[in-house]
């Protein structure tokens, strides 16, 4: 079995060598781009992972009414292949689901982000999965299938380590993997990968989680990995929780100071604002982003600020946990509008695929089986992604500036 673990590895590894490539395409800065975030981390029973229902399922691996973490339905209407599930429509026809380890379903999800308008995606690397052997040859798999469909649709892509689950000891470890991965793809000489993402003229890596309370690292350990992956000639973007300044708001386990300190040793920084305001409050925190933008202006960061649709956690952890309506789309547009109204050159979209916490833009199901979230009513499956599309052309000065979401003809 292992050295058949070992023979997938390589073929995976060399896959997006052997495919055709698109046209060679630069994307030298994040500026004037919109980027959303890719998990990429769904599995099902026997798509060849071996991790079951990997991201759908609750205890136990059970995905079955009752027993699940995902809130909203894939539209799979345009997949390639799907996997039948024990839950069921209305009417009593089974609902079926797709996994992230076929490459199909990647080049699905790249076709959209070149039909919308999306610039393209940071490739999720969840570091407490990918040191597992599972893990790893999971991620390696659907980077692969990204790097493919990225030269095939022309979009850009861009590596992010999640910092969730690490130790301390775990430095070493991304840095490691990251060496694999330029060793394999040779992200700096761009002929394996011509769509990699650019920033102040190297290649971009994104850490994202440092600064967030009840984590066994801290600051310190990330600067360490900060200025090894500047060694190594990248350019870097932070991932910070939403108040990130010195004394602003409530502080962190992590001292501000020294975050912000960081925050000025790196290229981008990306605050998470997922979960801190809803549709009614988001006006408070419109000074917030003008105070940051100001702030980065100053030191010579750039500000990738960011939105996202909505949230629910409704079957992941009950029905009593924070739910933020989308409103048929009127929450998002408000950030969106928000941040470009208030000069941002670039946008995070937190997330493309994730249904786990309700916050996809792809395309979802309007008609859901019981205990799922569906589409706004009267809205197509697909909106959100053609609201990127719309604050794209607004970002790139193709069409004026509006606060009131555009109505789709």
């Amino acid at each position: 079995m292992k050295n058949k673990s070992y023979l997938f590895l390589v073929i995976i590894m060399i896959f997006p060598f052997i495919t055709v490539s698109a046209k060679n395409t630069k994307y030298n800065s994040y500026k004037g781009l919109i980027m959303a975030g890719y998990q990429g981390w769904f599995n099902a029973p026997g798509d060849g992972a071996g991790r079951g229902w990997y991201h759908y399922s609750g205890p136990k691996g059970r995905f079955e009414p009752g027993c699940c973490t995902i809130d909203m339905w894939p539209d799979i209407r345009e997949y390639e292949k799907v996997y039948k599930t024990k839950f069921v429509f209305d009417d009593g026809t089974p609902a079926y689901t797709f996994s992230s380890l076929d490459l199909s379903t990647v080049d699905t999800h790249f076709r959209w982000m070149k039909e919308y308008g999306l610039d393209g995606v940071f490739m999720q690397r969840f570091v407490n999965e990918v040191k597992g052997r599972k893990g790893k040859m999971h991620f390696n798999k659907v980077l692969c299938s990204a790097v493919a469909s990225a030269k095939k649709y022309d979009r850009a892509i861009c590596i992010m380590y999640d910092l969730s689950g690490m130790k301390k000891t775990d430095v070493d470890f991304i840095l490691s993997d990251l060496d694999e991965l330029d060793n394999t793809y040779k992200f700096k000489k761009r002929k394996n990968i011509p769509t990699y993402l650019f920033h102040n003229k190297k290649p971009l890596i994104a850490i994202w989680g440092v600064g967030f309370p009840r984590r066994s690292y801290n600051v310190k350990d990330v600067s360490e990995l900060v200025k090894e992956i500047h060694k190594r000639g990248y350019s870097v973007m932070l991932g910070t929780p939403a108040r990130w300044l010195p004394k602003e708001g409530k502080a962190f386990s992590a001292d501000q100071t020294e975050l912000s300190e960081l925050i000025k040793k790196c290229d981008i920084v990306m605050p998470w604002f997922v979960g801190w305001y809803n549709e009614k409050v988001y006006p408070d925190m419109k000074p917030v982003i003008a105070q940051h933008l100001a702030w980065c202006n100053k030191n010579k960061v750039d500000y990738a600020p960011l939105a996202f649709p909505g949230f629910s956690w409704k079957n992941m952890y009950g029905p009593n946990t924070t739910q933020m309506p989308r409103n048929k789309g009127r929450f998002f547009w408000m950030q969106l509008s928000g941040a470009l109204s208030m000069g941002a050159e670039m946008l995070y979209i937190a997330m493309f695929d994730e249904i786990d916490e309700g916050t996809a833009i792809f395309k979802c199901a309007t008609r859901v089986p019981k205990s799922f979230v569906p589409i706004d009513e009267g809205l197509q499956s697909d909106h959100y992604l053609w609201l990127v599309g719309e604050a794209r052309k607004m970002l790139r000065k193709e069409i004026p500036l509006s606060i009131s979401q555009p109505v789709r003809k």
